[in-house]
């Protein structure tokens, strides 16, 4: 049986360099923590004064990665702002419009619909109402 040649010292470097530039990546999807899915409110969370949000307008709740929006009727819709193409959080809100910080992903924050690949989901919707003033999202709102 020949003898397999040895992987060179420049070789082994090489491959040594590139491995965590690869994993960069990895982190860059993954927002502070690790965000998730999971890291939408799981129980009930009040977010601030109802007040906060104009008609037709939205406010995005980074601390909790949650969109709320109003129409021009005056009802409250919410979103996870958990990005369906990587499960990044997204930061930034311009308009109605998110824009996800990692791969450019746009989304709708008052329909949740994609306005932007490469997601091709719409945002999860929340539970959402107005109690006494304030705004309160998750499951069991």
């Amino acid at each position: 049986m020949p003898a397999r040649p040895s992987a060179s010292r420049r070789t082994v470097l090489r491959g040594a360099a590139v491995a965590p530039v690869a994993g960069l990546g990895l982190a860059a999807c993954s927002g502070p923590g690790g965000a998730s899915a999971s890291a939408t409110p799981t129980a009930p969370v009040d977010l601030g004064a109802e007040s906060e949000i104009a008609e037709g307008g939205a406010k995005l709740y980074r601390d909790h990665n949650v969109v709320v929006s109003r129409d021009k009727s005056g009802a409250l819709k919410a979103y996870s702002t958990i990005c369906t193409h990587a499960g990044c959080a997204i930061n930034k809100l311009q308009g109605t419009t998110l824009i996800c910080p990692c791969h450019g992903s746009q989304f709708d924050a008052t329909s949740g619909k994609v306005v932007q690949q490469p997601a091709t989901e719409p945002l999860a919707e929340l539970p959402v109402k107005a109690a006494g003033g304030r705004i309160i999202a998750g499951p069991g709102a």
